[in-house]
């Protein structure tokens, strides 16, 4: 297959190809070398405390100390259900070098989506933040978790500060509803019962699995995306590649800042925040809740980043702040979209305020995350989701897996060492996504004469919201066990702050069901973002001969 966007790789600096280390390599090796070189370096920033190299890296080997101490075998795998705060590359790194895998666990899910993905994950530890310690308790029992570690937001925070903090959530602001679990470990009493001095290093390859990384995939059921060791180190060299001619080919500057306001559960956060910054150098400012706009400009103001990865939701709130436009942004040397189309009229206003241009990129959980991306040493907003990294193929399918010609409509289909080994435990479902080594992403997309992708369509019936993907098969399977509910189907509609939000359309069982009865049953059983805002009442739904409900047709007609 000719790599026809070899010579944009000429043209705006970024290398043709990285070296991938040796088999006998990890993560983890990659990290406990930066933790010397970087010592003194801040890693790290939550609430104005910060976490330097040399302490994430007792901390985090403590806690892979602790984890030790459990006496679990190699790949056991731990769920970490936390928002931005210190605890989260504590522990995250912790299970990494324990030789643990990482499962990553929306904090927001209630307690039907966390019951699936502990079961499906076999997870036998859960560390979870205490704000949400009730959700977990509900389902106690019914998975195969063996240890709960709690932790609260005020942890790390140092004793007076972490006391107040976590006074003001309990007493004050009431938003840690009570919790009860039997033989749970406090966070900081694991951290005081273990011993650094008898972290034993595992033995770790570029094929051991580091990562379980929940996803709808094609379908609705959510699924593992297995990530090994090789897939997160290629990625992060891939991403370095692209990045050079912004952060340089060697350490990245001592006062770089990279603003994390993306949940870090999330694996473009996971791996172009924290993994990034921790390869280069670079602090992470943690933000816990980037809706909360005062918040987010107190941190700005403090800290000045030098890179700044979100969706189009936060930058498009941010270009409609007066207090934004008034900051100063000449730190900034980068700005990355992912997650969701990042909007011209968006990125126009963005460069117009900042004088610097959004990088648009994409990905999923599937490849890691980052398969293209524009280079950040063009000035031009694209419109495309760009060329494919370093050591990455993409070709526009069709269905049958023959490649199209430029210009032509087509499955967007990734190949490289990004790429998932597969969805954990489902043989079936991994084959249904994999073409001579080639991902089928679902998206339907055109190539130009240059190697830029544009996505123009989805194959697959998934809703967009604000970044995350949201299946309409697991709304429907929620709303169809109300008692009042006969049938229903779920699609996405435009919205301007999310993109996409879902709607349902209903057809009723008992016709005195209401939109309040549908709306508040769905808020009980799926997180924010899964959530319809809108309902509407037909008599039936459009189906096919064979009786399948015909998305496309509610689509044409919402």
């Amino acid at each position: 297959m000719e790599k026809i966007w070899l010579a944009e790789y000429q043209k705006t600096g970024i290398p043709e190809t990285v070296a991938l280390p040796s088999e006998n390599t990890s993560l983890v090796d990659i990290f406990e070398s930066n933790f010397q070189k970087f010592g003194s370096r801040d890693a790290f920033i939550f609430m104005d405390k910060a976490l330097t190299f040399s302490e994430l890296e007792e901390a985090s080997r403590k806690f892979a100390a602790y984890l030790q101490s459990l006496n679990l075998a190699k790949g056991t795998r731990v769920a970490v259900m936390m928002p931005n705060v210190l605890q989260y590359p504590v522990v995250a790194l912790g299970v990494l070098r324990a030789g643990l895998v990482l499962v990553n666990v929306n904090p927001l899910y209630t307690a039907r989506e966390l019951e699936h993905q502990l079961n499906d994950s076999g997870a036998e530890v859960l560390v979870i933040i205490e704000n949400f310690a009730n959700v977990y308790q509900k389902i106690m029992g019914k998975t195969p978790v063996k240890h709960v570690v709690v932790a609260s937001v005020g942890d790390m925070l140092g004793v007076l500060k972490g006391t107040l903090v976590n006074f003001v959530l309990r007493s004050v602001r009431k938003q840690i509803p009570a919790w009860d679990i039997p033989n749970h470990v406090k966070f900081n009493a694991a951290m005081a019962k273990a011993n650094a001095s008898q972290y034993k290093r595992p033995h770790l390859t570029l094929s051991d699995t580091a990562v379980l990384q929940y996803t709808g995939g094609t379908t609705g059921v959510s699924k593992g995306a297995e990530l090994t060791h090789r897939n997160l180190v290629a990625n992060l060299l891939q991403c370095d590649g692209i990045f050079q001619s912004k952060f340089g080919n060697q350490d990245g500057a001592p006062d770089d800042r990279i603003f994390c306001a993306l949940p870090l559960y999330h694996i473009f956060a996971f791996m172009v925040c924290a993994m990034y910054g921790m390869y280069k150098g670079q602090a992470n400012v943690l933000i816990p809740n980037p809706r909360d706009l005062p918040a987010v400009m107190k941190e700005l103001r403090k800290y000045q980043p030098t890179f700044f990865p979100a969706v189009n939701t936060l930058f498009n709130a941010l270009v409609n702040n007066d207090e934004f436009k008034q900051l100063d942004h000449s730190r900034l040397k980068m700005a990355m979209g992912g997650g969701m189309a990042v909007l011209p009229s968006t990125a126009e206003a963005w460069k117009k305020i900042t004088g610097v241009n959004i990088v648009e990129g994409y990905g999923l959980s599937e490849t890691s995350p980052v398969a293209t991306a524009n280079p950040p040493a063009s000035n031009e907003f694209s419109g495309t989701i760009g060329i494919p990294l370093p050591l990455t193929e993409v070709a526009i399918l069709d269905d049958d897996g023959n490649s199209l010609a430029i210009g032509e409509q087509g499955e967007i289909c990734i190949r490289g060492p990004q790429v998932m080994k597969g969805y954990w435990n489902r043989p079936d479902e991994t084959a249904k996504v994999m073409v001579n080594g080639f991902f089928r992403t679902g998206d339907i997309g055109v190539m130009d004469e240059r190697g830029y992708v544009k996505i123009v369509d989805r194959k697959k019936d998934m809703i967009l919201v604000s970044g995350f993907n949201v299946y309409p098969s697991e709304i429907e399977e929620v709303v169809a066990k109300h008692p009042k509910v006969l049938e229903v189907a779920a699609i996405g509609v435009a919205d301007e702050k999310s993109g996409e939000v879902p709607k349902l359309f209903v057809v009723k069982k008992d016709p005195s069901l209401t939109t309040e009865e549908v709306l508040a049953f769905a808020k009980e059983n799926l997180t924010g973002y899964k959530r319809p805002r809108y309902v509407e009442f037909m008599d039936e739904l459009p189906k096919s001969n064979v009786g399948k409900i015909l998305r496309k047709d509610l689509r044409k007609s919402a």
